[in-house]
């Protein structure tokens, strides 16, 4: 491992200075909490904060997956479709059969965004198409399945047997039951990406895959395995989607891949790849829901929701192309220093 005159390497210190991002989104998270607390009358209260926690607990589901693609430098724009066909699949399903045990149904989702996931994988790794047109494509197609199994259908709350409504109703401690889902998604999600071999395989990957290919690490496996994960989760998210709405139709999830993306840019997930935290995306995720919600509190134009949204990614984005543009020039200097001195002290001797 190459190491710099302070002993750090090329890895720890881009490492460091995104970390610092996941402490200026909190920063910023605390700020917004503050601002529309003042601002918005119905803001600090304990059910305006349940139902934060229930709609952000699909996003930060789905983000997981998401960031794990992203470690490989690569990207998922499918999730959405993903999550609208497995949440009518679900809603539909306990609609004509009532006695399926919900954990049955949420099984049927997480296999279906599975087959999704890895049909994406192998566009991909086998196809060698590019993920963001691979995964645009399965945008599109995904969503045409969608109508194809809705036949223009909908499924309503009143088909829906009372447990399953119940669902995102219930506040187990205080928390919503959905947000349970995503704590316990997130902190798995984040003990993988810490401590499991196969997944630090996915910064290896994102950083130089050319380097990570020469180390012996299976690149095509470890990017199917991250879009894989991506596609199980999306569909997890379709089963919540469909739990917190009840009544889905075939554009349900439209757009939700928007909102992943930007939880996980936001959140200090490097789109350049091998740099990134779950901590960091789910600290993401938290900020977008709680702006928006603010916004619709204060009743401010959808267009500034949007807006909002595609700055906070440009911006992202251009911290992050700057942040490692600049790193990689202070480790370039550092490596001439070192091989000068190295010279230097060859001649002396």
């Amino acid at each position: 491992m190459i190491r710099t005159t302070r002993g750090f390497s090329p890895q720890t210190l881009v490492a460091a200075a995104f970390r610092l991002r996941e402490v200026g989104i909190f920063i910023a998270l605390s700020a917004t909490v503050l601002f529309f607390s003042i601002r918005a009358t119905n803001f600090a209260t304990v059910s305006n904060w349940r139902d934060i926690a229930t709609d952000v607990a699909m996003v930060i589901v789905v983000a997981v997956g998401e960031t794990m693609v992203v470690l490989t430098r690569n990207i998922d724009l499918s999730v959405g479709s993903t999550v609208g066909l497995t949440a009518y699949v679900s809603s539909s399903t306990l609609a004509h059969h009532h006695g399926v045990p919900i954990a049955v149904i949420a099984l049927l989702a997480v296999a279906i965004g599975l087959a999704c996931g890895i049909g994406n994988g192998l566009l991909v790794t086998v196809g060698r198409i590019p993920a963001i047109i691979a995964t645009l494509a399965t945008l599109a197609i995904y969503r045409g399945v969608v109508f194809e199994v809705t036949h223009g259908n909908n499924v309503f709350a009143s088909q829906l047997p009372q447990g399953f409504l119940d669902l995102a109703a219930k506040t187990p401690a205080g928390l919503p039951s959905l947000a349970w889902i995503a704590v316990g998604v997130a902190i798995v999600g984040a003990v993988i990406l810490n401590w499991a071999p196969w997944a630090r395989d996915f910064y290896a990957i994102g950083s130089n895959p050319d380097a990570a290919r020469l180390a012996g690490i299976a690149v095509g496996r470890r990017v199917m395995t991250a879009f894989a994960v991506s596609g199980a989760l999306a569909g997890l998210g379709g089963f919540m989607f469909a739990a917190r709405f009840a009544s889905v139709d075939a554009v349900a999830g439209r757009g939700f891949e928007f909102d992943v993306v930007t939880a996980v840019v936001i959140g200090g997930v490097n789109v350049f790849g091998g740099v990134g935290t779950v901590l960091g995306a789910v600290l993401g995720a938290i900020l977008v829901a709680t702006i928006n919600n603010g916004f619709t509190l204060l009743k401010i134009s959808e267009f500034w929701k949007i807006f909002f949204e595609g700055t906070a990614i440009v911006a992202a984005v251009t911290i992050d192309a700057l942040i490692t543009q600049r790193l990689q020039e202070l480790l370039r200097r550092r490596r001439r220093a070192e091989l000068l001195a190295a010279h230097e002290g060859t001649a002396e001797a």
